[in-house]
């Protein structure tokens, strides 16, 4: 599709522009359309065809996921933070490696049935965190077409 042609770039360039829009978009107008958009960019997308979020993107592992993969994988909680978590600057566990060490070299997820929360809800076009969090939807805009594709039809 001709929007997503090129989409890396395009969105590197308009990055002010999208800073700008979020300053006057009317929020419920938008969030109304997220839903519609959402589906809209997941039948253009093919994720395991870009895996983008999983080579770059490391989500919060928060206490119930951590006990939830552990189960999942047969190990102890403290196991599987050793191997695999690191704390970042705000204190969250994340990934000790990009890509993340659960991605498959078909880009399917190890652990897909019980991933983190994060990993189920990214990239949050359909959610007003995609609002709410400008600067990560920003940053998601980079590297997530879908991302990109929702902003750009919501301007």
């Amino acid at each position: 599709m001709e929007i997503l042609n090129n989409w890396e770039q395009k969105s590197a360039e308009r990055q002010k522009i999208y800073k700008k829009w979020f300053q006057t978009a009317d929020k419920n107008k938008v969030l109304k359309q997220l839903p519609r958009l959402h589906e809209e960019a997941f039948s253009q997308i093919d994720c395991l065809s870009c895996a983008n979020c999983c080579k770059n993107y490391s989500p919060r592992f928060k206490p119930p996921d951590i006990k939830r993969i552990a189960k999942y994988l047969k190990m102890r909680e403290s196991e599987l933070m050793d191997k695999y978590l690191r704390r970042d600057e705000d204190g969250d566990f994340v990934v000790v490696s990009k890509p993340c060490p659960f991605l498959g070299a078909d880009n399917y997820c190890n652990i897909y049935e019980v991933r983190p929360s994060d990993c189920h809800r990214f990239p949050y076009t359909d959610e007003d965190i995609l609002l709410k969090k400008q600067n990560i939807t920003l940053k998601n805009s980079t590297f997530c077409p879908a991302v990109y594709y929702v902003l750009e039809k919501l301007m």
